[in-house]
């Protein structure tokens, strides 16, 4: 993995076997470009870049009704949502934005996560800041500026969907609450004025983004009176073989699954016919969705290239290396794999262009999350035909147009903003 020498300088994960440090290299990923994200973010207001405002960066709240709903973190301390209240038109709207993070897929692993923000809310930042799809100015988010937003912290290592009935009793003391925390949250925000929402948007980044999906039709059933849609950023995980052959993400996600048992928050239809762990995987939930969701995704998400296509199992003489830290240093043999890998995503996403009320922005950036900095809306921002990821968005959910964009392959997009681990 790209950030495997990160890990080793962080010392307190112990030995993990190989599985473990992938779910870290998850974790330490998503750390990683947030804190580069953070650091690089300025707000754009009057085409002047000034550094935030006090007023952007928004204080942590703990779930008061988590007790007593058992909704606990991994580490058994109470999850936790940063709340800002919209204004003016907009505070009759809510949007919800779910954090990524990766998952955990065995006891050790979620026993070292626990000792994290992504395990518990003792390690959260008590203030975070709100830019990209939370921002609160109209020229970075042009649309949702000022609805009530909430960013959801993830606690729990399974995308929400872990249950307590798979809790072991053996002296680890990790607690698998990922459904009750949803359920809990969905009661606080109602009890906060969510309830009378006349529009309202769920979406997440990652784990977020697939968390965003399981839940995106639930979140509809408790606004019925709402206009109610959901989008799912850098999170259609592809279930494709890794370059030695082997299915690594099916054995990860089938671990995830088992160890929390999430499948009684998957699709019931989906699993009912297929194994659990094929119902997790985003191209099987949205066959059974029935409320509109946009996809954001790019088709040579990093993340995936380094975990799902070569995670390091895979290239074991490290080929891959430079490759998987800086796409512009990919070998032409390795642009004919990435463009595959590529085709595959376009593939697996044929059935969800068909739908009318679907949309998507499939850009072809070196990149993974592009919804909650300044990527989302700016004039650095990636453009298809023009258009930000905000205005595709927007255009979508206030039904505009038909937005289904998807990029020419790289390197053609000059607007592209591509990482660099290098």
């Amino acid at each position: 993995m790209a950030n495997a020498r990160v890990l080793d300088s962080m010392g307190r994960w112990g030995k993990w076997t190989k599985k473990d440090i992938a779910v870290a290299g998850i974790c330490s990923t998503m750390l990683i470009v947030f804190s580069f994200y953070i650091i690089s973010d300025s707000s754009t207001r009057n085409g002047v870049a000034v550094p935030p405002l006090r007023s952007d960066y928004v204080d942590l709240t703990l779930l008061r009704n988590a007790r007593v709903k058992g909704a606990f973190c991994l580490d058994g301390s109470l999850p936790g949502y940063h709340f800002q209240p919209g204004f003016g038109p907009g505070s009759e709207n809510w949007l919800l934005h779910i954090e990524g993070g990766g998952w955990c897929n065995s006891i050790a692993s979620c026993s070292s996560r626990k000792e994290t923000p992504l395990g518990s809310s003792n390690h959260m930042e008590r203030q975070v800041l709100f830019s990209g799809i939370l921002s609160n100015g109209p020229m970075q988010n042009p649309d949702f500026f000022n609805w009530n937003k909430v960013k959801i912290r993830y606690c729990d290592g399974a995308s929400f969907s872990g249950h307590p009935e798979n809790e072991f009793n053996n002296g680890t003391n990790l607690f698998f609450r990922g459904q009750a925390i949803w359920e809990a949250l969905m009661d606080e925000l109602l009890s906060l004025g969510m309830s009378n929402a006349k529009q309202a948007l769920l979406s997440g980044c990652s784990a977020g983004g697939l968390a965003t999906m399981i839940h995106c039709d639930n979140f509809r059933q408790i606004l019925p009176e709402s206009s109610v849609k959901c989008l799912a950023d850098a999170s259609f995980f592809l279930d494709e073989k890794d370059v030695s052959g082997r299915h690594t993400m099916r054995a990860f996600y089938q671990n995830v699954v088992e160890l929390q048992g999430v499948a009684k928050s998957l699709p019931k239809d989906c699993v009912a016919k297929r194994e659990p762990y094929e119902c997790i995987f985003p191209e099987e939930i949205i066959k059974s969705m029935s409320t509109p969701i946009f996809l954001v995704n790019s088709a040579y998400d990093f993340w995936q290239i380094q975990n799902i296509l070569v995670p390091d199992g895979s290239d074991p003489l490290g080929n891959w290396f430079k490759c998987k830290r800086n796409i512009h240093d990919c070998k032409p043999s390795e642009m004919e794999i990435l463009q595959g890998f590529r085709n595959s995503m376009l593939t697996t996403l044929g059935e969800f262009k068909e739908k009318k009320e679907g949309g998507m922005f499939i850009n072809s950036c070196f990149i993974h999350c592009q919804t909650w900095w300044d990527t989302w809306h700016g004039p650095t921002s990636p453009k298809i035909d023009n258009k930000t990821i905000a205005e595709s968005v927007g255009d979508w959910y206030f039904n505009q147009r038909e937005v289904k964009l998807i990029d020419c392959p790289y390197p053609c997009n000059p607007t592209c903003v591509n990482k660099d681990f290098t």
